[in-house]
């Protein structure tokens, strides 16, 4: 089991309230992003902290593991 600190100050209403995570791929100039890429490494059991607002507003359990989706 691993811990994973997940920052959500744009996207966190709507990850919250559809019960996923969600980042982009690579960043604005189109590289990657070690931080981005992690959120592939997630496993089932994982617990996530997210954080919104400068607190931890949820911690959550990873159900599954990730897929390709659009923001």
């Amino acid at each position: 089991m691993q811990h994973w600190w997940v920052n959500q100050n744009q996207t966190y209403e709507q990850e919250i309230a559809g019960d996923y995570l969600w980042s982009p791929k690579t960043n604005s100039n189109g590289r990657r992003n070690r931080f981005y890429d992690a959120m592939t490494e997630a496993a089932p059991g994982d617990v996530v902290f997210s954080f919104c607002d400068a607190h931890i507003l949820a911690v959550g359990v990873v159900s599954d593991r990730c897929d390709t989706a659009p923001k």
